[in-house]
């Protein structure tokens, strides 16, 4: 049964990508013409064709999945609204990554240089205005991701709630974020802090805003409903943060199209690196802190820390604790049959294990 409702949540949500893609790349294509731009610039042509690169570079589009599928728990008729919260959601993805990028000093995303090395390449002996123009990029994204919400062709106290749940969703990944930065001073955050760290920075946005904006589009109460739309974000949140950081530790670059090891060359506190400080003692525990926040460090460092995490068994806990997760927020979402569609909460219901590593 789980195969079956994994196969039928993986389609449903590669045809709402394949969808959104064409619709967010005609976005980008009118941008330039609707956006009140100075006309003798050149370096405000070059930052929209940047985010528009970014943005259309891949990703697996799982909050518009949720969007949508989460309007089909009430209704299967078309729902005004949720094209612009689709574009809203996904512009406010590119805002966090352009700027979590600049936080990591990563060198690649989605396959390609980050916004932030782009503009280091153009301006290699102007490390002020490439920063800035990355931070301005930025900036420009979440801009747009509000604007673009405000074109919806819906009631003007729908749009309303409908960018307040944004905007705060916004709001709280940047506390997300600072708790984020916050993390990594500490010695070993326990997991309540990883957790909170998580719930902030990630899932709000990443989860439970799509939720709550699809079923508002389609005409559910939410606050009889937002109990359970916060359990089952909070698992999915989990596991979504569980895979990224098993996979920046022991994942192959050329596959995940962003760079390995970023973690530990950051000093970041991730929930991989907690868990390897955690297993590790004595001389095994100096080889990891020696590596955390040493960007310099030699290049066999990160295949020295994996095979001491594999070690310790760190690799098999994880991917234990991502399946966990994914079939608690699988439970979490057959809960839901008295309340909505059946067909729909399938999807809900499957999409958490199709983010199961192998071997979990």
């Amino acid at each position: 049964m789980n195969e079956t409702i994994m196969a039928a949540a993986r389609e449903r949500a590669a045809g709402h990508r394949r969808r959104f893609d064409l619709r967010f790349e005609a976005y980008f294509a009118a941008l330039p013409e609707r956006l009140d731009t100075t006309p003798l610039s050149r370096f405000t042509p070059r930052c929209l064709e940047l985010l528009r690169d970014l943005s259309l570079r891949g990703g697996k589009r799982l909050r518009v999945a949720l969007l949508y599928e989460a309007a089909r728990l009430v209704t299967t008729d078309p729902v005004p609204g949720l094209a612009e919260a689709a574009l809203s959601i996904e512009l406010l993805q590119t805002h966090g990554l352009v700027h979590d990028d600049i936080i990591d000093d990563a060198p690649l995303r989605r396959g390609g240089p980050s916004t932030y090395y782009a503009y280091r390449r153009e301006f290699p002996d102007a490390d002020g205005t490439a920063l800035g123009l990355a931070l301005l990029a930025g900036d420009l994204a979440a801009f747009l991701s509000a604007r673009v919400l405000l074109e919806a062709d819906v009631p003007a106290e729908l749009c309303r709630e409908m960018l307040r749940i944004q905007l705060d969703a916004g709001a709280e990944t940047v506390t997300g974020q600072i708790a984020d930065l916050e993390r990594d001073l500490l010695p070993l955050p326990d997991e309540e802090f990883l957790h909170g760290v998580c719930e902030y920075k990630s899932t709000r946005y990443s989860v439970l805003a799509p939720l709550r904006l699809g079923l508002l589009a389609a005409g559910e109460d939410l606050s009889a409903h937002d109990a359970r739309l916060r359990r089952y974000a909070t698992l999915v949140g989990i596991g979504g943060q569980l895979r990224d950081d098993y996979l920046d530790l022991f994942g192959d670059e050329a596959a995940t199209g962003k760079s390995t090891g970023a973690d530990l060359r950051a000093g970041r506190r991730s929930y991989a690196v907690t868990a390897l400080l955690a297993a590790a003692d004595g001389p095994r525990r100096a080889v990891v802190e020696s590596a955390l926040g040493d960007p310099d460090r030699p290049a066999g460092t990160l295949e020295q820390v994996r095979a001491l995490a594999r070690s310790l068994g760190v690799d098999a806990r994880l991917r234990s604790d991502l399946r966990r997760c994914a079939e608690a927020a699988g439970a979490e979402a057959a809960g839901w049959r008295p309340y909505w569609r059946a067909e729909a909460v399938a999807f809900f219901e499957g999409l958490p294990l199709t983010n199961v590593l192998p071997g979990g």
